[in-house]
């Protein structure tokens, strides 16, 4: 089994990983040990900004070619290749905060929902749910979380009143598993989508839930 990374966009990482497992192997069945499977692992990555990593059938096509005849099952970990473009995450601007030298869009999501941002200051496209007409400014969105690290985009150029709702995509992977109840804030409800129908599969957390496995002394 093997791990080397994540959201990598290239094949050839994938495939030296691959030649130094078929390394292994091949000195084990030396030894008179046979292995019958290998886990290639996850990593593969997917379209955050302008990556162009490769299409997972791609991926899949590039091992199978380096393993020619080699009779072993093979297990591969697509997470984020799976899911990551599959999530939105809905937020509503509370609060506009306009000054020198920067603007902020004040929303009801935080660190706590989505932690990417805070976290390896990744970017995540933030688009209105229903886009106003004209040019905007450029924007910070943060959340309410007493944190200096509690953003979900920085100088994004948006036209926004509160009210409005954002869309944050690629939302899909690392969101409800990285997400905390920090600030004493239940964790969102999750959605999902099929068509034209929508149906609650994680609902909203409540505070008295937050509390309810806690025990006073006696």
């Amino acid at each position: 089994d093997c791990h080397i990374g994540s959201q990598l966009t290239e094949v050839t990482p994938f495939i030296d990983a691959l030649d130094r497992l078929l390394a292994l192997v091949a000195q084990l069945r030396a030894d008179g040990i046979h292995i019958q499977h290998l886990d290639l692992g996850g990593g593969l990555g997917i379209r955050y900004r302008d990556e162009t990593p490769p299409l997972p059938a791609d991926h899949a096509a590039a091992l199978l070619q380096r393993l020619g005849n080699e009779p072993f099952e093979i297990l591969l970990e697509p997470g984020r290749a799976i899911v990551g473009n599959a999530g939105i995450m809905v937020t509503e601007v509370q609060l506009l905060k306009h000054g020198e030298p920067k603007n902020f869009a004040v929303v009801d999501a935080a660190m706590n929902d989505l932690l990417r941002p805070a976290l390896y200051s990744a970017w995540q496209a933030i688009v209105p749910v229903q886009p106003r007409a004209g040019e905007g400014q450029q924007y910070d969105i943060v959340g309410p979380i007493c944190e200096s690290a509690d953003f979900l985009g920085k100088e994004r150029q948006l036209m926004l009143q509160p009210g409005d709702l954002l869309a944050v995509r690629s939302a899909g992977a690392y969101g409800f598993v990285m997400a905390s109840n920090y600030n004493t804030r239940p964790r969102a409800a999750e959605v999902m989508v099929d068509g034209t129908q929508c149906h609650l599969v994680r609902k909203r957390e409540t505070v008295a839930e937050l509390f309810a496995s806690e025990r006073v002394l006696p």
